[in-house]
């Protein structure tokens, strides 16, 4: 066939690749942030230490890598300019801020910086912007042009942020009318002019409550499907317009469940009321954010395996499936064991490690089973009762037909027990090597110190020939997603048509032909077997005469 018969159709993959990704099933048009966030984890993004260069041209050629991993939402460390005068260290803060609206030279340009938000939105990935509401560096310019934006002490001088040592930079004051409108200006240019979808904030306690109430509402007047990020705990912060707020009572600066576990101050029934906590507390569309590592917590209070110890594995599995958002920082899935310096170079060391495919089998889990969907999206928890309620958390998360079953070895002593959940009689899937397990009541366990099982199913929506047709063409999600050797495709047809079903790698070149040929109405299932092809992730297309749909399947092994 002729070369731009090839273009077109690599093009056309690339487009409803694109579209499938960044396109909610239930609503093109996105206008609230769950539109396009109700599935997906969020990865934080270290840019001076993520590669040799520290740059944002750099970082690009890492985002192939995690988009296969599954990674939904970037979390871009502050991209500014750095204060000089009363730095700290040979580098300093990120979070002392020398200019809003302008980046870090040493990260590249602006158009370095819009080259890399274009590029994750071209892999269906979103990114949020860290903004630091605040304070600002001493030489900062608005300084001079707006002294009368900062708070001063009884001489008219400067002062640091109250009850902090941050002696790199000076406390705005928010009661100044001027302040606000700065803000929402600033913030505007990078919503417009570069597309951000969201804002993390920094430190919001040391903001005037009504001053960030009013900031997010001139946001949301901006662009209403903005993901607005409060680093701080509590129902409090979604009362001023956040969608999303830290779990520091899970784990944060040290403290929280996670290491009372690891010091034998919790047992597995005050881990299972906090998550339930969560459900109560806040509001239904809004989203908690779980963590074992971010900058503070690396930085400032040691690696996984220095706060959790053997704990550290299972404790993954905790953030990412619990009722809220997963979040992984730089380096994590390559098995970071190092604090990274803040105020200096320390390049992270990038290479294999089981952390990778831990990360993706979640990541994916949570985009594909609607169990573990984002706020009203996903389902609810439910205990399993065990015959070791003290050491042992099992526990259910269900949406219509999807499962996900989870069992928690919570003790540093292996633990055998059996389960008493009457809702457990089916067919699940290990998420973590494939196999198919029958789950019933009283089944036995036994799990070693700090171990752990995730199963789950989900509804394929399939029909068996002969039933009610379908009333549509529809591509199903492959099952299981990220696979390993096999899986299954399953596809609609309401009417009898010639049929394409095609697999393709991420250049566009053709895998392999699954169907080719006229299929009658119904739904059909197919198993497509990957043992001779390399990990990574594949494109599947199905076309008739007037459809066509295209999804992304994820290769384990």
């Amino acid at each position: 066939m002729p070369d731009h018969f090839y273009f077109r159709l690599y093009s056309t993959l690339i487009l409803f690749w694109i579209s499938m990704l960044v396109i909610s099933p239930d609503n093109a048009n996105a206008q609230h942030h769950t539109d396009w966030s109700y599935n997906l984890g969020m990865y934080e993004v270290n840019i001076r230490q993520y590669t040799e260069e520290g740059t944002f041209d750099a970082f690009v050629e890492h985002l192939d890598r995690l988009e296969e991993m599954g990674v939904g939402i970037l979390w871009l460390m502050p991209i500014h300019p750095i204060g000089e005068e009363n730095r700290k260290g040979t580098l300093g803060s990120y979070y002392s801020v020398k200019d809003f609206k302008d980046t870090n030279p040493e990260f590249g340009s602006l158009d370095d910086f819009e080259n890399l938000v274009q590029e994750a939105h071209d892999r269906g990935m979103y990114v949020l912007m860290d903004w630091v509401p605040n304070h600002t560096a001493w030489d900062n310019y608005l300084t001079e042009d707006h002294p009368e934006f900062y708070e001063t002490d009884g001489d008219g001088n400067f002062i640091i942020p109250p009850g902090t040592d941050w002696s790199d930079v000076i406390q705005l004051d928010h009661d100044e009318p001027g302040l606000l409108d700065y803000m929402v200006e600033a913030m505007q240019f990078w919503i417009e002019d570069f597309g951000i979808d969201g804002f993390r904030f920094d430190a919001v306690s040391h903001a005037d409550d009504d001053f960030l109430e009013d900031l997010n509402k001139e946001l949301l007047e901006i662009r209403s499907d903005l993901l607005l990020l409060a680093e701080n705990d509590g129902p409090h912060w979604h009362d001023l317009g956040y969608h999303q707020s830290f779990g520091w009572g899970l784990y944060g600066f040290g403290g929280g469940i996670l290491r009372d576990l690891v010091f034998d101050n919790a047992d597995a029934t005050r881990l299972y009321n906090y998550a339930e906590q969560q459900l109560e507390e806040y509001p239904e569309e809004d989203y908690r954010l779980f963590f074992t590592q971010n900058h503070d917590e690396n930085s400032w209070e040691g690696t996984s395996e220095q706060l959790f110890g053997d704990a550290a594995e299972i404790f993954k599995i905790v953030t990412a499936i619990i009722p809220g958002m997963p979040l992984i920082y730089s380096g994590q899935e390559a098995g970071l064991d190092k604090q990274l310096e803040f105020f200096e170079k320390d390049e992270i060391e990038w290479r294999d490690h089981p952390n990778e495919e831990i990360y993706t089998r979640l990541l994916y889990l949570k985009r594909d089973n609607r169990a573990l969907w984002n706020g009203a999206a996903g389902g609810g928890i439910s205990r399993i009762g065990t015959s070791n309620e003290s050491d042992v958390l099992a526990f259910l998360r269900k949406k219509e037909e999807d499962e996900v079953v989870v069992l928690l070895n919570l003790s540093e002593e292996e633990q055998t027990f059996t389960l008493n959940g009457e809702e457990l009689d089916g067919d699940y899937r290990n998420l973590f090597n494939d196999e198919m397990v029958d789950l019933t009541e009283e089944d036995e366990f036994t799990l070693s110190a700090w171990d752990y099982k995730v199963f789950e199913t989900s509804d394929t929506d399939t029909y068996a020939e002969g039933e009610d047709s379908p009333e549509e063409f529809e591509l199903v999600q492959n099952y299981p997603n990220p696979f390993n050797a096999t899986t299954e495709i399953s596809f609609s047809v309401p009417e009898t048509d010639h049929v394409t079903l095609e697999v393709y790698d991420l250049q566009g070149r053709r895998i392999t032909t699954l169907v080719d040929e006229v299929r009658s109405s119904g739904t059909h299932t197919l198993s497509f077997d990957a043992a001779d092809y390399a990990s990574g992730m594949y494109l599947y297309r199905l076309e008739t005469s007037d459809y066509i749909q295209t999804r992304k399947m994820m290769l384990v092994k």
